[in-house]
């Protein structure tokens, strides 16, 4: 069993992958709904992914009309009227990458830097999606957020 299907499986959920194929990518994202809401999912997880973002309001959209919670990793989503978002912190990513643009100006090697990964990660909620969609986010949960949309 894969590890991420034993998971889901422990906690009571099944996890559907599915991909928002095609082209025009707005095409596949509404073909990507059609199955979600005929299958009648009771949540949604969207990657952080250039597609997507590039899509977000749409699915955040779409989200809402089908009363779907989601949750995704990007924090635009949740500005913009997602139910929430946990993903990096992109000022955090821009100032690693400026550092790293600076070595290789001073002549550091691309190749002899070392690979790091995002350090800050941010969950943001938002209370009005909560509320139009009829849910309450756990107070343990608020007290989590590094920000709230009221």
């Amino acid at each position: 069993m894969e590890r991420r299907a034993f998971i889901a499986a422990t906690i009571g959920l099944l996890a559907a992958p599915l991909a928002a194929e095609g082209q025009p990518p707005k095409e596949g994202i509404h073909r990507a709904f059609s199955v979600i809401t005929r299958e009648r999912a009771q949540a949604l997880v969207v990657v952080a992914d250039p597609l997507f973002g590039a899509h977000e309001r749409r699915i955040v959209e779409l989200a809402a009309r089908n009363r779907l919670p989601a949750m995704h990793g990007l924090r635009q989503a949740a500005t913009s009227g997602g139910l929430m978002s946990y993903g990096s912190n992109f000022d955090d990513l821009y100032r690693q990458a400026a550092i790293y643009v600076d070595k290789i100006v001073k002549g550091a090697k691309p190749g002899d830097l070392p690979v790091e990964q995002p350090t800050k990660f941010e969950l943001v909620i938002n209370l009005k999606t909560a509320k139009a969609l009829g849910l309450t986010i756990p107070q343990s949960l608020l007290a989590r957020a590094d920000e709230i949309i009221q």
